[in-house]
């Protein structure tokens, strides 16, 4: 019901920032929470970011203070504004819609083939 398409990846420096977007189809785009996950090579997919329909948001403890999603509903679009980036961060990035206003309902939508982040020197 919910496609999701996730663009903006690429490689940066330690220190360095990327936004990651997330355009999104769905009629219940509006009253659904958002979020954005990764996973890196050998480990588990974990949410790091999220957003309600109402604008309010958490974050991974690893992430805080330096990541920033953000949603425009008006676009349709969903957005992860990322600084201060570590090698740690090195991951594809997937966006995903919950079944509800917050991020305690399920997942939604299926997952969508991600965007790349690489964080090296």
């Amino acid at each position: 019901q919910v496609q999701l398409v996730e663009s903006g990846g690429g490689l940066v420096q330690p220190g360095g920032s990327l936004r990651l977007s997330c355009a999104a189809s769905g009629r219940s785009f509006s009253i659904s929470a958002m979020g954005w996950y990764r996973q890196a090579p050998g480990k588990q997919r974990e949410l790091v970011a999220a957003i309600s329909s109402g604008g309010d948001t958490k974050y991974e403890d690893s992430v805080k203070g330096r990541f920033t999603i953000s949603r425009d509903n008006a676009k349709n679009m969903v957005y992860l504004q990322m600084s201060s980036l570590e090698a740690e961060d090195t991951a594809i990035y997937y966006c995903n819609a919950f079944a509800g206003r917050t991020w305690y309902s399920p997942r939604l939508a299926s997952w969508g083939q991600g965007t790349q982040v690489t964080v090296s020197s």
